[in-house]
């Protein structure tokens, strides 16, 4: 009985200290500086030991201008035996206040010397020095620990002061320092780096860091060196620089091909097709297994795809054949031969020449992701011949064959998108609100798009007219039918005009119009969009997509920038926010960092 009157007691102090705390924080907030130290006062006085009780005490005093008793607490706590040296640094900033530099930089320096008496003090030495922005000191006090003692490391300290301080040398030695002692910091040195690098080598951040990883290099060839140069080349979409580092790594290293392997992705995503073939070429001839050539001519005939006329088609379609009869048609080249049937329904129209193969495919000796790779892309070639039920079986199948595999909600997605396709809105409205609560991020978004455009236009017209109107220029685009989906589009805006789908048919037809080239067409659409349905939900999108339009199809950034602040000072909410600061600061011709 008597322990548990203890613990009632314990715990009821416990939470009166922590009342009387957050009360004196809010009268601080408040600017009630003298009602916030009186409980500060009481608040020290019954816990001597609590240094942050006593400090808020202190700038209280400071808030107050009692500067006097704000020296007189710290030269008392100072001279009462305990070792609390970072109070020398609260002390002289105490006389700062004041403008009393001299006996500031008296306690300053007492500060630092008193790191001879013990190394750990820099620690809480030095941030009291960064909490005033008193860099220099901070910098003096870290770097004389780490004289002291090759035990201490303020290399992560010491970087970021020197990144405050735009002293890009001194800082990326500082990072470069860490990554040394301890290689797993790489990655995080790098999202550091990416605070100052940018795309353009130009920019001075970019020159130092190419500078000093030379430098570095030249005097101690480690591949970690190589490695982060190509990454820096990689940021500023250098790829054939990169892929000369990635070759020097490969020389050293031996085996490996995956760092190749990624900078040749890289480079085909940013449509730098030059340079990859020349890396993916280079795969080829280096790869050491047959998996390993088959992989980089997958990556090659993605390439070939996606550069293709339709004049080459024919061409494209042999090298599938003579590659399948290189490396055969079997689970081994599953991939390949989901790519090749890709091609001939999406490109050369073969349809039921790839239905055919992929149901043959989906019959060999498949694991279950395997499987549900090759029965995804035959229902999306069903779907794209408008085989809807099928379709559905196929998804179904996939959910049910790897159900905790994001491949099973990428189905489950796809089962409401052919649903809404052919007109049968409510079994995708339950498919999709399953979705949005998806792990996947995109999913749920993409989810959570179709869910609202669905819902909102159901609501007024319980026929659903414009909606399957709409429902069928969506599978017209995904049927690559982009001048149909335009045409009902229009059909939507003349015959549904003022129905609430008009904005959503407007924004769509205008994304359609850039597609084809038709740029004077698509900024008329988001105009209108702006003009007519600017407190709307896809206001933002027009904004951004007219931005877009305008910097980079029509030659007009003055009105590009306009559209870019349009987004900054009256959507501060959407997802374009950052990225169209990012761009209206470019135009503008900020040093961005």
């Amino acid at each position: 009985m008597r322990k548990l009157c203890f613990i009632f007691f314990f715990f009821t102090v416990a939470a009166s200290f922590s009342q009387s705390d957050a009360l004196a924080n809010n009268y601080f907030e408040q600017g009630q500086f003298e009602k916030a130290l009186s409980i500060y006062e009481k608040l020290s006085q019954q816990n001597p030991y609590r240094l942050d009780y006593f400090m808020s005490m202190v700038e209280a005093n400071q808030q107050l201008e009692n500067f006097s008793k704000a020296e007189q607490l710290l030269k008392e706590k100072l001279g009462d035996g305990r070792s609390f040296p970072q109070l020398y640094v609260e002390l002289g900033y105490n006389y700062s206040l004041q403008s009393k530099t001299e006996l500031a930089t008296e306690n300053f320096n007492k500060a630092i010397e008193s790191i001879n008496l013990n190394l750990n003090f820099a620690y809480n030495i030095g941030a009291t020095f960064e909490k005033y922005s008193l860099l220099d000191e901070a910098i003096s006090t870290y770097e004389k620990a780490m004289l002291l003692s090759d035990k201490m490391d303020f290399n992560m300290q010491l970087a970021q002061i020197y990144g405050e301080q735009g002293k890009f040398e001194k800082m990326f030695d500082s990072y470069l320092n860490l990554i040394e002692k301890n290689l797993s910091f790489k990655g995080v040195a790098q999202r550091y780096f990416s605070l100052y690098t940018t795309e353009d080598p130009t920019n001075e951040a970019n020159l130092v860091l190419k500078k000093i990883l030379l430098q570095r290099s030249q005097q101690n060839p480690n591949i970690l060196y190589n490695e982060l140069l190509s990454w820096l080349f990689i940021q500023q979409k250098e790829y054939k620089k990169a892929f000369t580092q990635e070759k020097a790594i490969y020389k050293r290293v031996g085996e490996d091909l995956s760092g190749i392997t990624d900078l040749a992705y890289i480079a085909i995503a940013d449509d730098d097709y030059e340079s990859g073939r020349e890396i993916v070429n280079y795969l080829i001839d280096n790869s050491f297994t047959p998996q390993n050539r088959l992989q980089g001519n997958q990556i090659l005939m993605k390439m070939e795809v996606k550069t293709a006329t339709s004049k080459q088609y024919p061409e494209v379609e042999k090298e599938f054949e003579n590659l399948l009869d290189e490396f055969g048609r079997n689970p081994g080249t599953y991939q390949l031969q989901i790519d090749y049937n890709h091609f001939l329904a999406f490109q050369e129209n073969k349809k039921e020449l790839a239905i055919e193969n992929l149901k043959a495919l989906a019959k060999e000796k498949l694991t279950s992701y395997q499987e549900a790779r090759v029965k995804m892309e035959l229902a999306d070639i069903l779907v794209f011949d408008e085989k809807f039920n099928e379709a559905l079986i196929y998804y179904s199948q996939i959910q049910k064959r790897v159900q905790s595999d994001v491949l099973a909600q990428e189905a489950r997605f796809k089962v409401a998108r052919t649903s809404y396709f052919k007109g049968d809105f409510e079994w995708a409205q339950v498919q999709l609100d399953v979705l949005k609560k998806s792990t996947s991020q995109l999913m749920a978004n993409d989810a959570m798009q179709l869910s609202l455009l669905i819902r909102d236009n159901s609501l007024e017209d319980s026929t659903q007219t414009a909606l399957k109107k709409y429902a069928r220029a969506d599978l017209l685009e995904f049927q690559d039918k982009d001048a149909d989906a335009i045409s009902v589009l229009e059909d939507i805006l003349t015959n549904n005009k003022g129905e609430k789908i008009e904005d959503e048919a407007l924004l769509k037809q205008g994304e359609l119009y850039e597609k084809t080239g038709q740029y004077t067409k698509a900024e008329a659409n988001y105009l209108k969009i702006i003009e007519f349905y600017n407190d709307d939900i896809l206001a933002d999108d027009a904004h951004f997509r007219l931005a877009k339009l305008y910097e980079e199809k029509l030659g007009q950034p003055e009105k590009a920038k306009k559209q870019y602040e349009e987004i900054i000072f009256h959507f501060a909410d959407s997802i374009y926010f950052v990225e169209a600061r990012k761009k209206y600061r470019a135009l503008r011709g900020d040093a961005i960092n």
